[in-house]
């Protein structure tokens, strides 16, 4: 059953032509899939000897090899697992939609709960996370309202209940922002001097500054052509950006006018309005342009949601698909 909504008027940014391209700028480079022994890989992040580590629809966390393709469980969250980070000390941040933020050992399975109840409320929606070199993590919880198993309504009711939390060493957590538009992606600058976050419900990447005579300020970064997910600095400086679907205009349309509206499209069975399959990501250099632009239709892999990058591949993660798609960007 779908939860009640209470959608509330938005504008959207005017609509890029950009947005109504099937295709990127650029050839699309070589792909191949690394299949999985499970369905739904959000995320994907390299571990210190370049095997891929991700996590399924059913709460396990594989470790694979690129080459082989052979794969090992670490651990069973029994929750849903989104967002990895690969922390300084070894460990992996999971982000758990029912477990909150914890660190994953991958040598013994065991998990340590960073955070989970926050100010007196448990987090609904642990979403991503980024870890900066003083060991500080950066997460976000994408709504305050609803779970990872009815994102879409936070998405067609536009309450803006995402938050951007910081997690300390010393188990303190900070709450950063809110009012978030499903809040998801977290990334660090270069020189750590703010942080990114994607507002998937607001095509838009934030960026709040950590240092220098703007500390504590945020304000809009990049206005994307399609709905961002999570994101990652690779080690080629770029910010990669993961866009699922392109702008909805029929969303768009719907957003500015009568709540009403919204209630009866949320109402109707998913199939009525099935996504765009494409394969999209972007990548973003540090005066916030798109230097890199990758799209392709999706006719054997879409909906990319996770990112990582290593030695000239991308490896690309998704919800609703049952492998992991590597981009040769030599």
């Amino acid at each position: 059953m779908k939860p009640r909504i209470e959608p509330v008027r938005w504008t959207p940014p005017p609509v890029p032509s950009r947005a109504r391209q099937k295709t990127g700028p650029e050839p699309f480079p070589p792909m191949r899939l690394i299949h999985l022994p499970g369905h739904g890989p959000e995320d994907v992040v390299v571990d210190g000897e370049g095997r891929l580590v991700t996590g399924l629809h059913d709460g396990r966390i594989l470790r694979v090899d690129p080459e082989t393709e052979e794969a090992e469980e670490l651990t069973n969250t029994h929750g849903r697992p989104l967002g990895l980070e690969l922390l300084a000390d070894g460990r992996i941040a999971v982000c758990d939609t029912r477990l909150g933020l914890v660190a994953l050992d991958p040598a013994t399975g065991d998990m340590e709960l960073l955070a989970k109840r926050i100010d007196g409320e448990d987090m609904r929606f642990c979403s991503n996370a980024a870890q900066a070199s003083d060991g500080t993590v950066f997460f976000t919880d994408s709504s305050h309202r609803y779970g990872f198993d009815h994102w879409r309504a936070d998405i067609y009711e536009h309450t803006a209940t995402g938050r951007l939390y910081r997690w300390r060493d010393n188990e303190t957590v900070d709450w950063l922002l809110d009012g978030l538009a499903f809040a998801n992606g977290v990334a660090l600058a270069a020189d750590e001097s703010y942080v990114v976050v994607a507002q998937t419900g607001a095509y838009e990447l934030t960026r709040l500054w950590l240092t220098g005579p703007k500390e504590g300020t945020y304000e809009p970064w990049v206005t994307l052509p399609g709905s961002p997910d999570n994101i990652r600095r690779g080690p080629s400086g770029l910010l990669w950006v993961t866009l699922p679907s392109p702008r909805d205009r029929r969303l768009d349309w719907l957003l500015p006018r009568a709540p009403w509206l919204r209630k009866t499209a949320w109402a109707l069975p998913d199939r009525l309005a099935p996504p765009v399959r494409t394969i999209w990501v972007v990548g973003i250099d540090d005066e916030g342009r798109i230097v890199r632009d990758l799209q392709a239709p999706g006719r054997e892999w879409a909906f990319a949601t996770g990112v990582a990058e290593h030695d000239g591949r991308l490896y690309l993660a998704s919800i609703a698909e049952s492998s992991i798609a590597v981009l040769d960007l030599r």
